[in-house]
């Protein structure tokens, strides 16, 4: 990454889903925010004002575009198919316990997903997210998903992907990518906000 150029990123999750609020792995089910999340999902709007974006990308699924939209973020909006959450392939829809049933001792971050992606996978599609923020010169607005986010977070400051496994990240919360003295840094994680 040519740290010279780019803004800041604005990552954000996108809000609560049926799924995420018990724990399923909601990886290409393409399944809608809760009223809830819908709620959560405008009370950004408010906190992403700050910034002036030169791009907006969006994983193409609805959960992360309708949070983009009632965010006001979605005129202009790019999906981004680089930004669709990890393929779980057979443990899609499935809890983590109900993985450890059959398969003990598994780790999404070790193992990756048969039939599905593994975390070299998942590094690879976050580097392209980076070198396209990278090519915007601006401020990128960035809405997708939980463990997609976790790996760009941990592939901009230059570690595995792997390493995503490190950073909590929740529905909802709004992370910032920055530039500190031309090295790429976490400046914000996780802030779900008042």
């Amino acid at each position: 990454m040519s740290a010279s150029t780019a803004g800041e990123a604005v990552l954000v999750r996108h809000a609560e889903t049926e799924w995420s609020l018990n724990g399923r792995h909601t990886g290409r089910t393409d399944i809608p925010l809760t009223e809830r999340g819908r709620d959560a999902a405008k009370a950004l709007r408010e906190r992403l004002s700050r910034w002036r974006f030169e791009l907006v990308l969006v994983s193409p699924l609805l959960r992360a575009r309708e949070t983009c939209e009632l965010c006001g973020l979605d005129s202009g909006a790019q999906l981004c198919s680089d930004l669709l959450e990890w393929d779980y392939g057979d443990f899609e829809g499935l809890t983590t316990p109900e993985i450890h049933a059959q398969r003990p001792g598994w780790l999404l971050w070790r193992d990756g997903c048969p039939g599905g992606e593994s975390p070299t996978d998942v590094g690879t599609r976050a580097d392209r997210v980076v070198a396209e923020i990278d090519a915007s010169g601006g401020n990128v607005a960035v809405f997708s998903h939980g463990h997609l986010l976790r790996v760009l977070g941990a592939r901009w400051i230059v570690l595995g992907p792997e390493h995503g496994a490190r950073l909590r990240l929740s529905t909802g919360a709004i992370c910032v990518l920055g530039i500190e003295r031309q090295t790429t840094v976490i400046a914000r994680w996780n802030d779900t906000g008042p």
